[in-house]
C-alpha cells in the first residue's frame, strides 16, 4: 500500500519528464517528489526525522546502484511496458549512476580522503568501491585509494559472498591499501547505524 501511494505521486513526476523529455536519477525523483509536499498528508515520522528528507535538503549525491531491481524499478517498468512511458530511460540507469560517481570521486579525492561506510552488503556495497579500480584500472588515472573501510552487516562476510567480501580481498582488487583502516561489524545493520 505504501508504494502504490508512492507511485502514483511519483508517476505524475516521470510522465512530466517523459513527456519534456527530461531525464533524471530515482533519487532526484524522489527529492522533487519530498519538496513538492505531496506526501505530507501521508508522514507517519516527523520528517526531521528521515534520512531521505535530510539528504533531499542538504542536495546529497546518492549513488543506487541496481534500483531497476527494486519495487518501484519494477513499477517504472510496467509503465514503460503499458506505453504510459514512451522512453525507458527518463529514469537515468546504473551504469550513468557510476559515470557521476566516478566524476565525484575524482573531483573529491583531489582534496580529500574519503572514507567509505558500507551498510549493508551485496550490490549497496560492490558498486560504489569499484570506482577506485574504475578509475585507476579502467580509466587509467591517478586517484586516491579509500581513506577507510566500515561495513555493517547482518550476514557473515567472506571471500566472493553475496554480503561482501572481507577487507583483505579488497586489497587485491585495488580498492584498499594494506594500510587502510578497516572494520567490519556483524550485527543488525539498521540498528547499530
Amino acid at each position: 500500500e505504501a508504494m502504490r501511494r508512492i507511485e502514483r505521486m511519483v508517476l505524475a513526476d516521470w510522465l512530466a519528464a517523459d513527456r519534456a523529455g527530461e531525464r533524471g536519477f530515482p533519487h532526484e525523483f524522489l527529492y522533487r517528489l519530498l519538496r513538492s509536499d505531496r506526501l505530507k498528508p501521508l508522514y507517519q515520522i516527523d520528517p526531521k526525522d528521515s534520512w531521505l528528507m535530510a539528504a533531499a535538503e542538504k542536495e546529497l549525491p546518492l549513488y543506487v546502484p541496481g534500483w531497476e531491481d527494486s519495487t518501484l524499478g519494477n513499477m517504472y517498468a510496467a509503465h514503460c511496458i503499458s506505453g504510459e512511458i514512451t522512453r525507458t530511460n527518463t529514469v537515468r540507469a546504473g551504469v550513468e549512476y557510476m559515470m557521476a560517481l566516478a566524476g565525484w570521486y575524482e573531483r573529491t579525492s583531489r582534496t580529500s580522503s574519503i572514507g567509505f561506510f558500507q551498510i549493508g552488503g551485496g550490490i549497496a556495497g560492490d558498486f560504489p568501491i569499484c570506482v577506485v579500480p574504475l578509475i585507476i584500472q579502467d580509466l587509467r588515472e591517478q586517484c586516491r585509494l579509500w581513506g577507510y573501510f566500515c561495513q555493517i552487516s547482518d550476514s557473515t562476510t567472506s571471500y566472493g559472498s553475496y554480503s561482501g567480501a572481507v577487507p583483505n580481498e579488497k586489497i587485491t582488487w585495488g580498492k584498499l591499501d594494506r594500510d587502510t583502516p578497516r572494520f567490519v561489524i556483524e550485527s543488525d545493520a539498521s540498528i547499530v547505524a
